[in-house]
């Protein structure tokens, strides 16, 4: 089975779609976003192409205080960026419930990070932005996930199709670490001064990620 390039399936799209159109004449894009340092790149990649909205619906996040902080820190990389002052993004912000990540990963509490929980989660989310982008008449949804070297990409888009077939809503494909992506999110962090986090953001990353530091 050959595996597919998402990068040039993305850039297929884009290709048809063109720069340089007018913010309403743009696509309208769905994007679940994770949090500020991965949609840096995103962004900045796709306003050439897409009129957004972003989506940061993450309830696998803990503590509240985490969460609240991610969101903050994406809130303040829209604003400083000029999305928001430009029209080209509009934020949004879904429901905050950890008892629906805790339910899914019910019997999964002991399986490593990017196990099959990792997947579930990625299900989690993008079904919501699925969801909400029909709901909203999007002409595309996607995730921000795939940027991330930790984050499998051929599952984010398995994910992404099924979905987009259930909901009747098209699934951009992405794998946006190549072409330099994921490298330039690292810039336009250092660039904005943007919090970084040490970990995915559920209690089983954050203490894979406490074992990790203390047997170094």
């Amino acid at each position: 089975m050959n595996k597919i390039n998402y990068q040039k399936e993305l850039d297929k799209i884009t290709g048809q779609i063109g720069e340089n159109l007018f913010e309403e004449q743009k696509p309208h894009l769905f994007l679940h976003a994770c949090c500020a340092p991965c949609s840096s790149y995103v962004l900045e990649y796709l306003t050439r192409y897409f009129h957004i909205t972003l989506f940061y619906y993450n309830p696998n996040i803990t503590p509240e205080t985490e969460y609240q902080k991610r969101i903050h820190e994406l809130q303040r990389f829209i604003r400083e960026a000029g999305y928001e002052e430009k029209g080209q993004v509009v934020f949004m912000e879904g429901d905050y419930d950890p008892t629906c990540f805790f339910d899914m990963a019910k019997g999964m509490e002991d399986l490593p990070e990017r196990s099959i929980r990792c997947y579930h989660c990625y299900e989690l989310r993008m079904r919501e932005a699925a969801k909400k982008a029909t709901e909203l008449h999007a002409d595309y949804f996607t995730t921000t996930l795939s940027i991330s070297p930790h984050k499998n990409a051929q599952w984010i888009n398995e994910i992404g199709e099924r979905l987009a077939e259930e909901y009747g809503v098209r699934h951009l494909p992405s794998d946006f670490k190549k072409k330099g992506g994921y490298l330039r999110s690292i810039a336009l962090s250092e660039e904005y001064h943007l919090y970084r986090q040490d970990y995915c953001g559920c209690v089983f990353s954050k203490k894979a990620a406490e074992n990790m530091k203390h047997n170094d």
